[in-house]
């Protein structure tokens, strides 16, 4: 009967003053509210740049010539510039150790290019068959680089869509046109799939041509820019790491590993360092937005504060007819963890529909996980109770002689 007369009273209580109530609940709302967007912002972040890393290839090796870079240090000057990677090196790796499932070098470099009166400046990258394989690239139209095409030296290229665009003002097919980089005419045989950026450039805006062409008519030796290593099974990453490391230390008779002129970048680490920038900017965006929610609880103990003030007499004379100062303590609370929820059920929702608002108008990535909404029912019950326990207290502790004399 207690619980439901306390209820009773805490309904009345909180309506009796409509305006009041409204606004003090509006802090809590856009506390609420704020913290479920930021924190589905950084969530929708986090997952948009690990799948961005993930297109470019699962299970994925990255070997790179250049200076070491030993833990916790910079990465030197140089790094996927320096001519310490050969063709053979990648042979060896397929050859020679084991649990690797495709291995695809490339050469790449910016050239002008033109075509119909166009040109742009982009990166041409010479491949091998194997690359659309390890990098996950699909085709729009055509095909991509084939075998025969890289042992014949043939001019052919593969375009990205936004190379398309630019060089071609027109949406017809551009198979068996012909486009002119650094000089040398090249055949279109395809057109890649948009993709669009993996977190460091856009596979949008690149130029495939065979490797061996490549390093024929535009590099002029065997060196490479990077050796893509598709490893067959996930567990097996930091093993093949480990043993390509000590077959290229091997093979460029070099002893210490801070000798060695090459650096392998492990897809796994990659994601596991954008998921921690993303948790931390994701931890900063709700800290910051919680920073709402107190202000929202300090104006919850303003206006019961006031409330106790209106209802001095109305608790002295509870106090005179029997009321114990537990009963009066629990009813003030009630209304403050009342108010707190009403104010959170109401902020959860119009926080998961401003996030979706965000997503479809604004183009940014959104995810609203229900930790966040879980986590947003327990700070407004948790803000209720400590912002409402002093009001409640002080409320409990009036003299019920002096309270009937209150004016």
């Amino acid at each position: 009967m207690f619980l439901k007369d306390t209820l009773f009273e805490t309904y009345s209580a909180i309506v009796a003053n409509k305006a009041r109530t409204s606004l003090t609940i509006l802090g809590i709302v856009i506390g609420i509210c704020s913290v479920i967007v930021m924190v589905a912002i950084g969530n929708g972040a986090k997952e948009q740049i690990e799948n961005n890393i993930q297109s470019i290839g699962s299970n994925l090796l990255m070997i790179r010539p250049g200076a070491h870079k030993s833990p916790g240090s910079f990465i030197r000057g140089g790094m996927g510039s320096a001519q310490t990677l050969v063709m053979t090196d990648a042979q060896a790796i397929e050859t020679e150790i084991s649990e690797i499932e495709l291995v695809a070098p490339i050469s790449s470099g910016e050239y002008q290019v033109i075509a119909e009166g166009n040109n742009t400046r982009t990166s041409i990258t010479g491949v091998t068959e194997n690359y659309a394989l390890v990098r996950n690239v699909e085709m729009e139209t055509g095909s991509f680089v084939t075998l025969q095409q890289q042992n014949r030296l043939t001019k052919v290229a593969v375009i990205g869509p936004d190379v398309k665009d630019a060089l071609f003002e027109s949406d017809d097919d551009v198979l068996g046109k012909k486009i002119r980089i650094n000089g040398i005419d090249f055949t279109i045989i395809g057109v890649t799939a948009a993709k669009g950026g993996t977190g460091f450039t856009s596979s949008d805006d690149i130029i495939y041509v065979p490797l061996s062409t490549y390093q024929q008519y535009f590099q002029g030796n065997e060196y490479l820019s990077m050796i893509n290593v598709k490893v067959a099974n996930q567990n097996s990453m930091t093993s093949v790491e480990d043993e390509i490391e000590n077959l290229l230390l091997e093979r460029h008779n070099l002893i210490d590993v801070d000798d060695a002129d090459f650096n392998i970048m492990n897809q796994g680490d990659i994601v596991e360092t954008a998921s921690s920038v993303t948790d931390t900017l994701t931890i900063l965006l709700g800290a910051v937005a919680g920073i709402s929610l107190v202000v929202g609880g300090i104006g919850i103990m303003n206006m019961m504060l006031t409330s106790v003030t209106e209802r001095t007499r109305e608790i002295g004379l509870r106090k005179a007819i029997g009321a114990k100062s537990r009963d009066i303590g629990w009813q003030f609370l009630f209304e403050s963890v009342a108010l707190t929820f009403a104010g959170g059920i109401i902020g959860i929702v119009l926080g998961i529909v401003v996030s979706w608002m965000v997503e479809n108008f604004f183009g940014t990535k959104t995810m609203v996980s229900e930790f966040s909404i879980i986590l947003s029912f327990a700070v407004s019950a948790v803000i209720g109770m400590v912002f409402g326990y002093y009001p409640a207290r002080r409320a409990s502790r009036l003299n019920p002689i002096e309270a009937l004399r209150y004016e």
